[in-house]
C-alpha cells in the first residue's frame, strides 16, 4: 500500500520527532530526527529489539551502565554505519551541539516496551513512597 508523506505517522518529542514509516505485528520502521544537543532517554527495552543506521549525525550512543558495561560507555557512530540494539541493553542516542543527528531504526513491533532510568526532559517516572 502506498503511503503519502500524509500518511506516515509524526511524533513530536522534546529532542526532535520520529516518523513512523512502516508500522506492522511483526516490525516497526522509523525516521528519527535528533536535533544538535538533545538526547533520548537512557533506557532499556525488555522484548523490543532494534537495529539503527545513522543517516545523518555523527551520533553518539551511550551504552551501559548494565551487565556488559559497569560504566558509560560513548561510541561515536558516523553517516553509514550501524549498530543492534538488543533486548535488555542499556542505551541513549544523543546529538553533538554541533550537528543534528537522523536515524533510521528497524526494530520489532513492541512500541510501549521502553524503561526510562535517566531522562533530561522529566519523563522517568517518580516512584517515591
Amino acid at each position: 500500500m502506498l503511503k503519502t508523506e500524509k500518511d506516515i505517522l509524526y511524533i513530536d518529542k522534546p529532542w526532535g520527532y520520529e516518523r513512523i514509516w512502516a508500522l506492522t505485528d511483526k516490525y516497526v520502521a522509523k525516521y528519527i530526527f535528533i536535533e544538535s544537543g538533545h538526547k533520548l532517554s537512557r533506557q532499556y527495552h525488555e522484548k523490543k529489539d532494534e537495529t539503527i543506521y545513522v543517516l545523518a549525525g555523527p551520533l553518539c550512543l551511550e551504552l551501559g551502565p548494565d551487565d556488559d558495561h559497569d560504566e558509560v560507555v560513548t561510541i561515536g557512530l558516523v553517516v553509514g554505519e550501524a549498530f543492534h540494539v538488543k533486548p535488555g541493553v542499556v542505551h541513549r542516542f544523543c546529538a553533538p551541539e554541533e550537528y543534528n543527528v537522523e536515524l533510521i531504526e528497524v526494530s520489532t513491533s513492541e512500541l510501549s516496551d521502553v524503561v526510562r532510568l535517566e531522562d533530561d526532559y522529566n519523563r522517568v517516572p517518580d516512584f517515591k513512597a
